[in-house]
């Protein structure tokens, strides 16, 4: 079975941001793809703060990650940098904890000043990590997502079709990640 890290880097919630990390993991769910969604917020903040990397706090969220195919990225854009509780929760994972792995960053902001912080910010950091296989990145503003009455979000035509395009993407490129020569029918 495909499955999908989604990992929330905001340090409040509720937030846009989160808002649309699970928006993204509804959406995968439609494509029959089971997705985990864990909060860096929820990891204690001694283990953040001192790089715990050996805390158990961290076990099985290290587990969920060396079993997906793919992961999502969500952080907020504050003073054009990730957040630090994410950039704190980064430094605790492998070496190569996203080697294989199929990545799609999503990040939001209050202007669009902020939309290359994901190149030149964040994507390094991952691909530090072991990232090799990017999705194209969803940067959406915050008034382009709005939360109702129920708790559901409505997004802005653009940016839903945009999140769609990239979630569609990362279905199909995890889904290709898994065939191998072992996996191929046996040509007769």
């Amino acid at each position: 079975m495909t499955t999908i890290l989604a990992i929330a880097g905001s340090p409040t919630y509720p937030s846009c941001t989160y808002n649309l990390l699970e928006y993204s993991a509804q959406q995968l769910q439609i494509f029959g793809i089971q997705t985990e969604i864990v909060s860096v917020r929820d990891i204690p903040a001694e283990v953040l703060a001192y790089g715990q990397y050996d805390s158990p706090a961290l076990e099985k969220l290290k587990q969920l990650l060396e079993q997906a195919q793919g992961v999502i990225i969500s952080t907020p854009i504050y003073k054009a940098a990730y957040t630090g509780v994410l950039k704190a929760f980064l430094d605790l994972l492998p070496q190569k904890a996203l080697l294989e792995k199929t990545i799609l960053p999503i990040a939001t902001g209050g202007t669009i000043a902020h939309l290359l912080t994901i190149d030149y910010a964040l994507k390094p950091v991952l691909s530090e990590l072991g990232a090799r296989r990017f999705i194209t990145t969803v940067y959406a503003i915050d008034k382009q997502i709005q939360r109702q009455d129920d708790s559901n979000i409505h997004l802005e035509a653009e940016l839903e079709q945009r999140l769609q395009q990239s979630l569609q993407e990362l279905v199909k490129t995890v889904q290709l990640s898994k065939i191998t020569p072992e996996t191929l029918p046996l040509a007769s």
